[in-house]
């Protein structure tokens, strides 16, 4: 794959909008990018980050070389463009509240099986202060489930750029680290018994919040 053109070899609608947020990011919020070289190259893994704006999923997503599944509450399947644009692109619905359906699962579970990317956030919602938020055992299930690699990821700036209950602030850095991906020996453990998918998630967490502001772009 191009390391300067990667939309290219994407499906078309997502490689088209991979492009646009990358030129919207580099106008209006561009910030310092580091921890590229921790993506591992091949096979299926998860990236996990923060959540404090609709910013951060096409950020942490942008930087990253190959295509990426997400997810969305299922209510925005209504008929119309938003709907054909979130099937297309390859978007997992869950329910409001961050659950899961078990349709769902298998979905992630087929998308890293076939070496691809699903990007989730821990929290299972935005942010209203900036600050971490405990993480739902959501994510644990799914990376005990997987198998695969965790990739932690941190958002920097995402909050004051366009935060929950704020506005848009163009103009404002926006940054993004990635960390050290988790092997499944370091964050699941079966002996945690019913705690382990909470646990699981509780490590994930952890792992993002060690994770330190770029100081220095490579983009």
């Amino acid at each position: 794959m191009s390391s300067r053109h990667p939309q290219l070899e994407m499906e078309p609608v997502y490689g088209f909008f991979y492009g646009l947020c990358r030129l919207v990011y580099q106008m209006f919020f561009r910030g310092d990018v580091a921890g590229l070289e921790n993506l591992p190259e091949t096979g299926g893994y998860i990236v996990a980050a923060n959540h404090a704006s609709h910013l951060d999923p096409p950020i942490v997503g942008m930087f990253l070389p190959r295509q990426v599944s997400y997810f969305a509450r299922k209510t925005l399947w209504k008929p119309g463009v938003a709907a054909w644009w979130l099937t297309t692109v390859g978007t997992i619905p869950v329910d409001r509240d961050g659950g899961m359906s078990i349709d769902a699962i298998k979905r992630v579970l087929h998308t890293l099986s076939h070496d691809k990317v699903v990007i989730v956030f821990p929290e299972g919602t935005r942010s209203l202060t900036g600050e971490l938020q405990p993480p739902r055992p959501g994510v644990g299930l799914i990376a005990c489930r997987a198998q695969v690699p965790v990739v932690p990821a941190r958002v920097f700036g995402s909050f004051e750029a366009f935060g929950k209950k704020g506005s848009l602030r163009l103009g404002t850095p926006v940054s993004v680290a990635y960390g050290r991906p988790l092997t499944p020996s370091e964050y699941d453990r079966p002996e945690d018994g019913r705690e382990r998918y909470a646990r699981t998630a509780a490590r994930i967490m952890a792992a993002i919040n060690r994770i330190e502001r770029p100081s220095a772009s490579v983009v």
